[in-house]
């Protein structure tokens, strides 16, 4: 039984193309002469390409695939960072009618192994020599895989091939049948699987995700109903293509037409984004919180009359953007004022990611209300939205007239949205999987018959029939008082009151207090250190300084004075090393694997409870 039913019932939804192939094909004979892409060039600069350019090129790679003997829903695995490549061999695969299985570069061996033979695979896309080894060392395992096609490793002209050794097969193919492509295209149908994701999850084996056509194709057509992107917008990208966030927005992208400047190279993106100038961005929470956490730290280390200047144009952007969302005119008094610190300060902070920036994207994790309101004081308002892998990345999106701290909107057009009593929330409609792969016994868990898929997330419906996401179903904690904490809030509030943060993980499930485990961003740590006249640059030595603990425990003691009694922190310890996706504490979407690193330090969690009196939260 459910307590709440939203449907988005007005609007019209444009009739979504029968596949993402055929979208792709529609695209580039509607925008041929248009940009579609840039990418780097190699030599520092950026090379522009267009939609016919693309085209000649996925035509030629899908005519590859063909002639390597690719049919209808074939698996295709592509192993590799975000980059052109990857756009390319992806709508390569679904030219031919194969499907695309995304591996993340970073998985591990044995999972990469588990993924290929799980989905059969039959071909793979490997961006180099260190991937090549990776499936070199399961050859043994994988005797489904025909051939790999690698972008920059060195092939071995019989196993491995390089990427113009494919598309040589390819314009051979072509010369004999012209049609070969077009004809793959036409044959594809809705529910053909289109895409098979593998959940990086928080624990065990991963599953995969199967994505038919018209989940995609849904995704794009709902996206040009809501109206938050336009043609006319330049989309910087970085997001891992292996994760449905990034796939949702190339299905976007084919539906309305933007370009989009591709990069997956994450140390690159500031630098970037004061080149390439985009209209917008989309990433996970983290990526804003060392944003926000790099410019509130460097102003703080200065001090003086810039930290003065700097603290009183936020305070006045606040103003502004707080009657924004209330629907307010400003008055005469406040706009004069605004006019200056957007001069002085806001416009150098917009500046920082080019200048140009329209809205902001932030989804895969719960945003900080600080920091969303400090992107909209800044004139660069963050759009929340709400998807899993299971819903093709995308299920609401906020009004960006009104984005809400914490509101990532209605469901999409064509879509429904639930609240079951215990508060969790379920989604049907169009864009929902159609199960997972090899998995019937998963699938039943969370998929019921009438189509409701159950997220395993808890949240709530306001009078407009806006979601509210509170946190995960099986992270809520509940203390031995009884009372319950949502720990997503508390870590997100921490990131924003804390500029060295990293990651929080709080813990206190059946305890009598909460605590928590603490990681600082290394950069920041070691900027900040030195301003404070310590001499190391050792992450590990720099978190026992009394200095650091010192700080941190101030940080907190803000942030528990906006906390209720029972939520506060009581007791933390700092890690001597930041959480990564390598040390496997982060899945590749950068979400923290909470019950794994409960797990791993344990010891150092029950340090914290030692000798601990009862308490009465």
């Amino acid at each position: 039984m459910t307590t709440t039913t939203r449907t988005s019932e007005t609007g019209a939804l444009p009739v979504p193309a029968a596949s993402l192939a055929r979208l792709f094909h529609d695209r580039v004979a509607a925008s041929g002469s248009a940009e579609a892409f840039r990418h780097p060039d190699g030599d520092g600069g950026w090379t522009s390409v267009t939609w016919a350019q693309a085209g000649e090129t996925v035509t030629v790679t899908a005519a590859g695939l063909l002639a390597l003997g690719i049919r209808p829903e074939d698996r295709v695995a592509v192993a590799s960072g975000t980059r052109m490549e990857w756009v390319y061999a992806d709508l390569a695969v679904m030219c031919a009618g194969g499907a695309t299985t995304a591996v993340y570069p970073t998985t591990s061996t044995a999972d990469v192994g588990f993924i290929l033979s799980d989905s059969g695979a039959r071909i793979v896309f490997a961006e180099d020599d260190a991937q090549v080894a990776k499936l070199r060392s399961q050859r043994d395992h994988l005797p489904d895989v025909v051939r790999v096609v690698t972008f920059d490793g060195e092939p071995d002209g019989e196993w491995v091939i390089s990427l113009a050794d494919l598309q040589a097969l390819g314009a051979s193919l072509l010369v004999s049948d012209p049609t070969a492509v077009d004809e793959a295209v036409a044959a594809i149908r809705p529910e053909h699987l289109a895409t098979l994701i593998y959940t990086s999850g928080t624990t065990g084996r991963p599953k995969g995700v199967e994505l038919p056509h018209r989940c995609w194709t849904y995704i794009g057509a709902a996206a040009e109903s809501v109206h938050l992107v336009r043609p006319d917008d330049l989309q910087y990208l970085w997001l891992p293509m292996a994760h449905s966030f990034g796939k949702m927005l190339e299905a976007v992208q084919l539906q309305i037409g933007f370009p989009t400047a591709i990069d997956g190279r994450l140390d690159r993106i500031v630098d970037n984004l004061a080149v390439v100038r985009p209209t917008f961005m989309a990433g996970p929470p983290r990526i804003f919180e060392k944003v926000h956490g790099r410019v509130v730290q460097t102003v703080e280390q200065e001090g003086g009359i810039k930290l003065r200047l700097f603290s009183w144009a936020f305070a006045t952007g606040a103003e502004v953007w707080r009657a924004h969302l209330e629907g307010r005119r400003p008055s005469p008094w406040l706009r004069a004022q605004h006019l200056v610190a957007d001069r002085l300060v806001l416009s150098k902070v917009r500046d920082r990611l080019g200048g140009r920036i329209r809205f902001l994207l932030s989804g895969s994790a719960a945003l900080s209300s600080d920091i969303a309101d400090w992107f909209g004081a800044a004139g660069m308002p963050v759009v929340e939205g709400y998807g899993l892998t299971e819903t093709s990345g995308g299920a609401t999106v906020a009004d960006l007239d009104r984005p809400g701290a914490g509101v990532v909107g209605a469901p999409l057009l064509g879509s429904e949205i639930r609240i079951a009593e215990d508060g969790e929330i379920l989604i049907r409609g169009p864009h929902v999987m159609r199960g997972y792969h090899n998995r019937a016994d998963a699938t039943a868990e969370v998929l019921a018959p009438d189509g409701w898929f159950s997220t395993g997330d808890v949240g709530e419906l306001d009078r407009e029939g806006r979601l509210r996401v509170t946190d995960r179903k099986k992270d809520l904690i509940k203390t031995s008082g009884g009372k319950y904490i949502a720990p997503q809030a508390i870590e997100g509030l921490f990131k924003a009151v804390c500029p060295l943060a990293s990651q929080m993980i709080v813990h206190g499930d059946g305890r009598n207090y909460a605590t928590a485990i603490i990681t600082l961003d290394p950069d920041a740590l070691v900027q900040w250190a030195k301003a404070q006249g310590l001499t190391s640059t050792d992450y590990a030595s720099l978190v026992t300084e009394p200095a650091v603990v010192s700080y941190v425990q101030e940080c907190l003691d803000e942030m528990n004075a906006r906390l209720n009694r029972w939520e506060t922190i009581k007791d933390f310890r700092l890690l001597d090393h930041d959480m990564s996706v390598e040390s496997e504490e982060l899945t590749p979407s950068m979400k923290v694997k909470r019950r794994q690193i409960e797990t791993r330090y344990r010891s150092l969690l029950d340090s914290m409870y030692e000798g601990a009196a009862d308490s009465d939260v």
